[in-house]
């Protein structure tokens, strides 16, 4: 399939292997140029405010590249888009000079009132059109390019028709926009759902494919939970590693959110991910 996207990917900058952006760790970040090659920025948490955290940011983009991970597009929402986001959001990524920004396949809203939550959408047509409108009013508006990530989710939502790499396929195609491939939920998913993650990577248009996510999970007798607060489990790691013999990516990117290491554990993560990265024929 002819696309715009994938011509505009050819142009975006090799960013190697970063990290968010976290308070509790920004001093050792700040000093370790040598491991970190960028930051992952959520807007939300940011933008629109001053203070210390205006300095936090303004020290880290003198620092570093760094991208736009946001939480509060509410892409699946029936809610309208928030155009006082939009607008802030633009400024945002304008005055970080993000290459590129992310959001996710998710809705994070009703009724205007936003649920601190990333809740899955039902994989149908409807849902697929709504989401392409959506998204194209979204990169329209913000001019660089967009990627969109698949989330966890732990049960099958009603009016569900299509499976979820059909759904992504068919939405990341008809929107022409990018891939955020969060490779610890294709694992989480596939344990929840008992799915192959193998087969979901070789069934999604993988080369779409700007960023990665490496993240960690916790395992519990009837779930795996996607938490963000474990080191990476070695099956994730394998899958990245078949996820980069598929298609060249921009970045890598650890998602640590809760308990918080010392920061030699995460700059371990990040070496093993950048051997992984080293080996691949299309790595970072």
């Amino acid at each position: 399939m002819n696309s715009d996207f994938l011509t505009i990917k050819k142009t975006l900058p090799k960013l190697g292997v970063g990290i968010g952006l976290r308070r509790e760790l920004a001093e050792e970040m700040f000093t370790a140029t040598d491991k970190i090659d960028f930051l992952e920025i959520i807007p939300e948490q940011y933008m629109r405010k001053g203070g210390e955290g205006k300095e936090l940011l303004d020290r880290a983009t003198s620092l570093y590249t760094a991208v736009s991970h946001g939480v509060n597009l509410s892409l699946g929402s029936s809610d309208p888009l928030d155009e006082e986001y939009l607008k802030a959001l633009k400024q945002f990524v304008s005055e970080i000079r993000a290459p590129w920004f992310s959001d996710h396949i998710c809705f994070a809203s009703l009724g205007e009132v936003y649920l601190h939550e990333l809740l899955p959408v039902p994989f149908c047509k409807e849902a697929l059109a709504h989401m392409v409108a959506r998204i194209k009013r979204v990169k329209e508006y913000i001019e660089i390019p967009f990627l969109v990530e698949n989330t966890t989710y732990y049960m099958k939502v009603p009016g569900s028709t299509m499976s979820e790499s059909q759904f992504i396929s068919e939405l990341i195609e008809q929107a022409d926009c990018g891939l955020l491939l969060d490779v610890n939920n294709v694992y989480v998913n596939s344990i929840n759902h008992g799915l192959d993650p193998y087969e979901f990577l070789d069934q999604i248009p993988i080369e779409r494919t700007v960023q990665v996510h490496m993240a960690g999970h916790k395992e519990r007798k009837d779930i795996v939970l996607d938490t963000h607060g474990a080191p990476i489990a070695q099956p994730v790691y394998d899958l990245l590693q078949y996820a980069l013999t598929k298609t060249i990516v921009h970045g890598v990117t650890i998602e640590r959110d809760q308990n918080i290491p010392e920061f030699e554990e995460l700059a371990g993560e990040i070496a093993a991910i950048k051997a992984i990265c080293a080996s691949a024929l299309t790595g970072v």
